[in-house]
């Protein structure tokens, strides 16, 4: 696993460098002592793994995760232990409490390596997201890691895009129409000009008026599909 450390302590960075150094499963290829750094580092290096402080100078770990459309693992390093992460729900792949022990770290490790094998045999396209991908989501005051697994619909509003997952439904600032061209036409498919839906979140199909269909969700939602839609639904869908 290609890891970034991302802290604004030069301490803190060497220290954890120190604990990584003799494992053979992680490889730190640079550091970054704040956000603005970490960005470019990020945009270069390609790493499958972040160190991520929360607190740093200027924008903070959240706010970083936010400018990545597709965030790689995060283990979040922090020297709080709570109030920090009120904001985050629990889809975190992980988060430290400095000073940091070895064997959490190795815990963490073990959790990001499964991770990163799924994200690695899943898309073709590294520009598509598919299952396996997850996005940083922060709406307001809270912030979620969503796997795109469980988003079951994204929905326009206005410039924005609402995403639907578990009892969710935070907005983005993207339109409708970027999400539908990151997204993976195996899994999502575009239902209408309003909605693009899950197809592994149908439960079942019916006929509609005038040649359309009806979507039925396993949550229970209903989703027309358009006239033009309907036809690429059966010719994608069909035998």
């Amino acid at each position: 696993m290609k890891a970034l450390i991302i802290d604004d302590s030069n301490l803190a960075r060497q220290e954890l460098k120190h604990l990584l150094k003799n494992r053979d499963d992680v490889q730190v290829i640079g550091e970054a002592e704040n956000a603005e750094e970490a960005l470019e580092k990020i945009t270069d290096l390609k790493p499958d793994l972040l160190f991520l402080d929360i607190q740093m100078p200027g924008k903070d770990g959240f706010e970083l995760l936010q400018e990545l459309e597709d965030a790689p693992e995060v283990i979040f390093t922090t020297a709080f232990d709570h109030y920090a992460m009120k904001a985050f729900d629990h889809n975190a792949l992980d988060y430290l409490q400095k000073p940091i022990k070895d064997d959490r770290l190795a815990l963490a490790l073990e959790k990001a390596a499964i991770k990163i094998r799924k994200r690695a045999s899943d898309s073709k396209d590294k520009n598509v997201l598919g299952l396996n991908n997850q996005v940083f989501v922060k709406d307001g005051e809270t912030c979620w890691f969503v796997d795109l697994a469980e988003i079951r619909v994204l929905e326009i509003m206005g410039s924005y895009t609402r995403i639907f997952f578990k009892d969710q439904k935070p907005m983005i600032p993207r339109s409708l129409n970027y999400m539908e061209s990151r997204l993976d036409t195996e899994v999502f498919f575009r239902a209408n000009r309003q909605q693009i839906i899950n197809l592994k979140y149908i439960k079942r199909i019916e006929p509609w008026f005038s040649g359309t269909l009806k979507v039925y969700l396993k949550d229970g939602e209903e989703i027309e599909v358009s006239r033009r839609q309907s036809i690429k639904f059966r010719e994608v869908m069909s035998f």
